[in-house]
């Protein structure tokens, strides 16, 4: 058998696996890249539609998905850099921004429910407390028109801290979805402690569902365990008529995804007020 001249110790440090310095090097680059732009405030929301399944299938709300902008002024969706900063204190910041975002974005338009997307490590962080309060101050019904989205693994992961922030919470009128349900491990009794008002059925059970046997079955089981605590249901991902159909069979409230419009910059409702106007 041959062997090779070269030992793990004669090669610099970080080099024996070239993939793992690759993966490395892309996530401080990444990481640079959202702080330059938390830096200097080049952060802003992208909103989405939330629909209603039955007619006369109104938009109940939109959600605002974080965004932040490159060096050079490209849009960089949060797929692209929030498995990178979740954990970090970054990603604290990213939650803080993306409350002020959607705050503003209800006390321009009063019309308008929106959703905003927050992690159960921003709990008890303080700068985040500050931007609710300072809002609420200015005022105080705008709570009644806010949905913090919170997924089922970050909920899972600290269950008794995520509770008394929503009870804590409650008095200001702030509703709660519980974001990707079903892709985590929920503990079911813990329903009956939580405050969700709405579960939000992750994606990967609901694309071409309406050929799926097998996503039918989990999503009806989801869509049955929602209803038995009075949580309105919301299906994630939603891109043909076919399974918007199907879906609107078994019950499902609202549905969200590429059918009825993808992630914008620019507000929906500015653009559907215009058509009005022009009507």
């Amino acid at each position: 058998m041959k062997h090779s001249r070269w030992k793990k110790a004669d090669l610099p440090e970080g080099s024996e696996n070239p993939l793992n310095a690759a993966v490395v090097s892309r996530d401080r680059s990444t990481l640079d890249m959202v702080a330059e732009a938390v830096k200097h405030d080049q952060t802003m929301l992208a909103f989405q539609p939330v629909m209603q399944a039955m007619p006369p299938h109104q938009t109940a709300f939109y959600e605002g998905y974080i965004r932040v902008l490159d060096a050079t002024g490209r849009v960089i969706p949060a797929r692209d850099f929030m498995h990178v900063v979740e954990e970090k204190e970054i990603g604290r910041a990213l939650d803080c921004l993306a409350l002020q975002h959607g705050l503003r974005a209800l006390m321009k338009s009063p019309q308008i429910r929106l959703s905003v997307n927050m992690s159960a490590r921003s709990i008890g962080y303080g700068r985040w407390m500050d931007v609710l309060n300072r809002f609420l101050k200015k005022d105080s019904t705008i709570g009644e028109r806010l949905v913090l989205e919170i997924t089922e693994a970050s909920a899972m992961a600290a269950p008794e801290l995520v509770i008394d922030f929503m009870e804590r919470l409650q008095k200001h009128g702030i509703a709660f979805a519980l974001d990707n349900f079903g892709a985590g491990t929920t503990a079911i009794a813990h329903f009956r402690e939580f405050f969700f008002d709405a579960v939000k059925i992750d994606g990967q059970f609901i694309r071409g569902i309406s050929g799926n046997p097998d996503n039918q079955a989990v999503t009806c089981a989801l869509v049955g365990i929602a209803k038995q605590f009075d949580m309105l249901v919301v299906a994630e991902s939603v891109e043909s008529e076919a399974d918007a159909q199907y879906l609107v069979s078994i019950g499902v409230d609202c549905m969200q995804g590429f059918l009825f419009g993808a992630p914008t910059v620019s507000p929906p409702w500015l653009e559907e007020l215009k058509e009005r106007s022009r009507a």
